[in-house]
């Protein structure tokens, strides 16, 4: 069994590494942010001492069933990927929180290390954690990168395409996908459309382009 000492000491381990990783989830207003981040490292540090309690039972009493302790670690995991699930959003072109459902894997994987005994390995990976979460943040800032948006164009019949498309050309714009709407008897034409550019040119020019045409009736323009 394991001493009380050491229970207790794992759990507040546990603890301090979960709840620093998700102090830094709350301050960027992420969905999973202190209390959730501290509560799954605190679980899955029970559940590896669960684990290896039943394991080393069934060393010690041939009556009793042995229990594989990786077991409920794969159990923990999977989880873990459901509350994952729950905090990536789709918008658009966009997707947010996926480094969020990867801190919520990477706060299981140090809990289980925690309650596993394996300290080092625990602790060195909170350290490189903090590190991409805060350091490489401010790298990131400055890697320059694509931007996606998604664009809905409505005109009226004389509304042409090549117009629209040499329009966001010019503006340093790329059309990644294109798709129509008509509406009759208005005979509106709805033009539908993904496009990416380098990270740093506006929107606002190609918003002016547009408003310039008697043609544009209405331009919704979202990420």
């Amino acid at each position: 069994m394991i001493p009380t000492y050491e229970m207790f000491f794992k759990l507040l381990l546990g603890t301090l590494l979960g709840g620093i990783i998700g102090f830094e989830r709350q301050t960027h207003g992420r969905p999973a942010g202190f209390r959730t981040q501290l509560l799954v490292c605190v679980a899955c540090v029970l559940i590896m001492m669960i684990s290896e309690s039943y394991y080393v039972q069934g060393l010690n009493n041939p009556l009793l069933t042995r229990i594989d302790p990786t077991r409920l670690a794969a159990g923990a995991m999977t989880g873990v990927g459901f509350l994952g699930a729950g905090v990536i959003l789709k918008t658009g072109v966009s997707i947010q929180g996926l480094t969020t459902a990867a801190c919520i894997w990477i706060v299981s994987a140090i809990g289980l290390a925690i309650g596993a005994g394996q300290y080092a390995a625990g602790i060195f990976g909170f350290v490189i954690t903090v590190f991409s979460l805060w350091v490489l943040r401010i790298f990131e800032k400055q890697i320059p990168r694509m931007i996606y948006k998604y664009v809905e164009l409505v005109t009226d019949e004389t509304g042409e395409e090549g117009v629209i498309t040499s329009l966001f050309s010019k503006r340093g714009f790329e059309i990644i996908k294109m798709d129509y709407k008509i509406s009759f008897p208005k005979k509106e034409k709805s033009y539908i459309f993904t496009v990416s550019a380098r990270d740093g040119i506006e929107m606002g020019d190609v918003i002016k382009d547009i408003s310039a045409f008697p043609w544009a009736k209405k331009l919704e323009i979202s990420s």
